[in-house]
């Protein structure tokens, strides 16, 4: 949200946009007086039209009451469109209008139609009691057009910046929420395995040291599985700034394997050029891309399959890719599975493709997939090659 000081500096900014000048000032306060017979029937005019329209009417809900104190509002409003001040004290209250049409849920629409109605009453009521230079006349509604143009401008960017922090706000809610149950489901297996083993070492009756041993070595086994969902969750919140530096791709690749070995029943092929240049990146974080990347690929097939690690060198770039004959990605999940908090597995909270995507643009790098369902899927890493080797 603009400060007032702000949205001030902004006002006067679009006033010099359209042109508005002290004549154009001098033109409007010059027939406030001749404006005021007119403004009580424009108002009950401007209600009555509500009243034919549900959308606009159902944020009406006080009645006669209501109605009376807004009709005195509006009577306000206008008196201050036509005498000023244009000061920052003006800009503030004018934009107060826009946020309110946020709370009580008016769409934006009624108020673009509604000051349409406005201005087409003040032009008639001017045009019927013009005595003046028919000239002037026209300078005149130039003039108040320029004004009510920007009363418009401030009511739709105090709407639009209140709308957008609300919705910022739901979101940020739904997204607490989303992480919250996902937390949840990935802390509470661990934790109850762990507070098994720790009654069964509390009562058991005769304890084994072979017992006492494979419960404690669950325990641990569980306590890392815990501790990994709270890594990853820190790391998507917190990734550092990367140190790049010049890295052999194939070496940090075989090191993901090494560290997630696929299945005895998945045949891995690696295909790497010779000539193969390194990349520029963070050698740690590309690290944990290939390891995701390797991880999900062993989870696609389960049955078997062939893992196909490849690196081509393209256009002044490296590109990576890890290709599965798994189960594939339907098209309806393809275009999400890059979403944070998305995830098709039964467990998992969806937050390793996002915190390779992630890391991959903070290494200059991107990500990008094709799968087949019931055929396999490859991703492409593609990374900046190393002009300097």
């Amino acid at each position: 949200m603009l400060k007032l000081v702000d949205r001030f500096q902004r006002y006067q900014d679009l006033q010099h946009y359209v042109g508005w000048t002290e004549q154009d000032d001098h033109n409007v306060r010059a027939v406030a007086f001749m404006l005021a017979p007119h403004l009580n029937p424009l108002i009950d005019d401007f209600y009555a039209e509500i009243e034919r329209h549900p959308s606009a009417r159902k944020v009406i809900t006080g009645g006669a009451v209501q109605i009376a104190r807004l009709k005195g509002s509006l009577i306000r409003w206008i008196h201050e469109l036509l005498t000023g001040p244009y000061d920052a004290g003006y800009v503030e209250r004018r934009s107060r209008v826009g946020q309110r049409h946020v709370e009580i849920g008016l769409d934006q629409v009624y108020t673009n139609v509604a000051l349409s109605r406005l201005r087409s009453g003040l032009v008639a009521a001017l045009g019927a009691t013009w005595t003046a230079d028919r000239t002037a006349l026209v300078t005149t509604i130039q003039s108040l057009n320029k004004l009510l143009d920007l009363d418009l401008a401030l009511i739709e960017d105090a709407y639009q910046a209140e709308y957008l922090a609300r919705q910022q706000r739901v979101e940020r809610m739904a997204a607490i929420g989303q992480v919250g149950g996902g937390v949840a489901h990935e802390l509470r297996n661990p934790l109850n395995v762990i507070k098994t083993s720790v009654y069964f070492l509390l009562n058991a009756r005769t304890l084994t040291p072979e017992k006492r041993a494979e419960h404690l070595q669950r325990i641990e086994r569980h306590v890392l599985l815990a501790d990994g969902v709270i890594t990853a969750l820190s790391d998507f919140a917190r990734m550092p700034v990367p140190d790049l530096k010049s890295v052999v791709v194939q070496r940090v690749m075989e090191e993901a394997v090494e560290a997630n070995p696929p299945l005895d029943t998945v045949h891995v092929i690696h295909d790497w050029p010779a000539d193969l240049p390194p990349v520029l990146a963070d050698a740690n974080q590309l690290r944990i891309v290939f390891a995701n990347l390797v991880r999900n690929a062993r989870e696609a097939m389960p049955q078997g399959g062939t893992l196909t690690l490849t690196g081509r060198a393209v256009d002044g770039r490296v590109d990576v890719t890890v290709a599965d004959t798994g189960v594939g990605i339907p098209a309806e999940e393809l275009l999400r599975i890059m979403e944070p908090l998305y995830t098709t597995k039964a467990r998992g909270l969806g937050l390793g493709l996002a915190l390779s995507r992630a890391i991959l643009e903070k290494n200059t790098g991107s990500l990008h997939v094709t799968s087949q369902p019931g055929t396999g899927t490859t991703f492409t890493v593609r990374l900046t090659a190393d002009g300097g080797k």
